[in-house]
């Protein structure tokens, strides 16, 4: 089976974003799925801004993307929209690079008001990728995550309700993408 891959746009490594990723991946690798990641934050800043296809580092991140079936996109809402790291990743993608594959958006901001940036910011651009396939996207409060001192999270039963539903959503959607005959439509 191909991996789901999670493209995480935290700026740090003690972002409450984390915790949600952490979730994700653990659960799904304790139930058998290949999860990898892709930390923006750790890709070069310069070959990142310069979209320098040739360094290692993004291309090994674009190929995770490639050759996964499915993809996770996290990220902080900063002044209702996503956050510029993550767009200077996403313009690296090829046009239909999200063609075929099961999209989960996860969002992560301070107050309920931004929401909707799922909808109007990420998917239009997500859209243009090839990205046609979408299962319901969940977006945190960071009230809903407690860090503790060992840099791990405490995420709250709403939250994790709301993770649990939207992860099985689109472990379905990957067990009906694979039974689809090739060369149909997603």
């Amino acid at each position: 089976m191909k991996d789901i891959v999670i493209i995480s746009s935290s700026s740090s490594t003690k972002s409450r974003l984390n915790g949600i990723v952490q979730y994700v991946q653990r659960k799904w690798e304790y139930e058998g799925l290949n999860v990898c990641q892709v930390n923006i934050r750790e890709l070069p800043a310069e070959s990142l801004i310069n979209s320098d296809f040739l360094d290692a580092e993004i291309k090994e991140a674009l190929n995770k993307i490639e050759n996964s079936i499915g993809i996770v996109i996290a990220g902080p809402v900063y002044k209702a929209s996503y956050s510029g790291v993550l767009k200077t990743f996403l313009d690296l993608i090829p046009q239909n690079g999200l063609k075929n594959k099961v999209i989960l958006p996860v969002f992560i901001g301070g107050t309920i008001a931004h929401l909707l940036s799922l909808e109007y910011a990420l998917k239009p651009v997500l859209s243009v990728l090839g990205g046609k396939h979408f299962v319901t996207g969940v977006y945190a409060i960071d009230d809903w995550i407690k860090r503790e001192d060992n840099n791990e999270f405490i995420l709250s039963d709403e939250l994790t309700e709301r993770l649990n539903i939207a992860m099985e959503e689109f472990s379905e959607e990957l067990i009906w993408q694979a039974l689809r005959p090739q060369g149909t439509k997603l």
